[in-house]
């Protein structure tokens, strides 16, 4: 057995490799949505180490909580490198996975150097919701990461659906983002700071949740309108079914535990549970928009055969 034999990996291997790191960066959101809901935001006042004099300090319970989730980050990165190294591995190995799991590996890091300036800004609301945001940004490419390792190796891409019909989803999936950023001003207004002495949005919460609501709203109204164009488009319809159906469920769901947490005084457990059904819906809405497009013509690859000179052996070169 030769040692690249050896060393490859298999796509099926990749795939879990990156699913395990969507399934990471996922459970550091809700991680760091605890930290500050328990009220630990500045349990470790200082950054990179915890205090003053310690690097690791879990002499106090909100010092212990925000120590894990940093901890938690190092985990985060372990994984993610692992992606890496695995696209590296991959055989056949693929520009695009590469490309993909570099620009997460140097996403983490950033994310960790953002949370720094929200412990040294004393949890600023404007640098909590840019640390939000960047972790959506990684989950939506880890997402199309997972999407990617699964297609086919070799193909050419090409719509799945109709050009109304990617329209739709197009705004749908821009509405979506915008719930997203709306939701991060009712966090950065509301009673959840992560420390009672931290600073808050100059908003009105009854207001920005309002505006929050109005757009989560056009999300689902955008959802509504594409439902409908589907009536007399029952091919798109069949490659939309399971996407559909899941944002539909994660998206009500999510209302329905807004409304809930608003009227009820916005209980710590809620939030927590629509920060996680917020970063589900956003993997579905990303699920949703990958289904537009396909990989036709695929054609397989031997193992120990480099993409590039499989793609030279089927065009005849």
């Amino acid at each position: 057995m030769g040692p690249l034999r050896f060393w490859a990996m298999k796509p099926a291997t990749y795939r879990k490799i990156s699913i395990a790191a969507l399934v990471a960066l996922c459970i550091i959101v809700v991680t760091g949505a605890a930290v500050r809901l328990s009220g630990s935001g500045l349990g470790c006042a200082d950054w990179p180490n915890c205090s003053a004099s310690k690097f690791i300090d879990v002499s106090t319970t909100h010092g212990a909580i925000e120590q894990i989730n940093r901890l938690f980050t190092g985990l985060v990165m372990i994984v993610v490198i692992a992606a890496v190294l695995g696209a590296i591995k991959r055989v056949p190995r693929r520009r695009d996975l590469t490309t993909l799991a570099v620009l997460i590996a140097l996403g983490v890091p950033l994310q960790g150097l953002v949370g720094a300036i929200v412990v040294l800004t004393k949890l600023n609301p404007f640098a909590n919701q840019q640390h939000f945001l960047l972790s959506m940004v990684l989950v939506g490419l880890a997402t199309v990461l997972v999407w990617r390792a699964g297609e086919p190796d070799v193909g050419v891409r090409a719509p799945a659906v109709s050009a109304a019909t990617r329209s739709n989803v197009r705004l749908v999936t821009v509405l979506s983002g915008v719930a997203l950023v709306t939701g991060t001003f009712v966090t950065g207004s509301g009673p959840h700071a992560g420390d009672e002495k931290a600073k808050r949005f100059h908003a009105a919460i009854s207001t920005v949740a309002r505006v929050h609501g109005i757009t989560v709203m056009c999300a689902i109204g955008a959802m509504l309108l594409l439902v409908w164009g589907l009536r007399s488009r029952r091919a798109d319809r069949q490659v939309l079914d399971t996407a559909i159906t899941t944002w539909m469920v994660l998206a009500i769901t999510q209302a329905a535990v807004g409304y809930t947490q608003y009227f009820t005084g916005v209980p710590a457990v809620l939030v927590a549970f629509h920060v996680a059904l917020a970063t589900g819906l956003w993997v579905a809405t990303m699920q949703l928009w990958l289904s537009t497009s396909t990989v036709a013509g695929a054609v397989p690859v031997s193992v120990g055969e480099t993409l590039d000179e499989h793609r030279a052996l089927v065009d005849g070169g």
